[in-house]
């Protein structure tokens, strides 16, 4: 029995949204239907492979390139790439649409509100911001920008995780990524 083709789901939002919780979900059920799957998580790259950069808009842009490169290479190699990561600005998740390929990505955005973000503050970040302890916070300091049409919105603080996995699963690509 041949496996699906490899594809990218890429979870974009902002901090405390639920993109790694709803990323180990997602990747829990593809190897659970015994398809290969790998998560490229923000905070892990920030701590390895990006750990070079910085917070400017260059930097955001060069985080999401490189995470984008990681997902298209593990698609070519038959794994899908779960990305959990905030990616604020529309065109550097353009170009990293175009780079992962035509057909293979599929942008979910996860819609959770700034309140509750906020309040659940899981890193304290908004707090250090509000503080003025932390500069270039997204959310706060530093825009994000939201998908226009992505192939799934998703709000965690209403959406429970079960259902919220069986909706990106049944989800196609956006147009975009066609």
């Amino acid at each position: 029995m041949s496996q699906p083709a490899a594809r990218t789901w890429w979870l974009t939002g902002l901090s405390g949204a639920g993109k790694t919780a709803l990323a180990h979900a997602l990747a829990s059920a593809l190897r659970d239907r015994r398809e290969p799957a790998c998560i490229i998580d923000g905070d892990d790259l920030r701590a390895g492979l990006c750990q070079d950069l910085g917070f400017d808009t260059a930097s955001r842009a060069e985080n999401v390139r490189r995470a984008a490169h990681m997902a298209r290479l593990l698609n070519d190699n038959g794994v899908h790439a779960v990305v959990a990561l905030i990616s604020p600005a529309a065109d550097a998740r353009a170009l990293a649409y175009s780079t992962i390929g035509r057909g293979r990505c599929v942008e979910v955005h996860v819609n959770t509100p700034l309140a509750v973000c906020e309040q659940r503050d899981p890193k304290g970040l908004y707090a250090r911001a509000r503080a003025a302890q932390l500069a270039q916070m997204t959310g706060v300091q530093a825009p994000y920008e939201p998908p226009e049409q992505p192939a799934l919105r998703i709000d965690t603080s209403v959406t429970a995780l079960p259902l919220a996995v069986d909706q990106m699963l049944a989800c196609q690509p956006a147009p975009f990524c066609t």
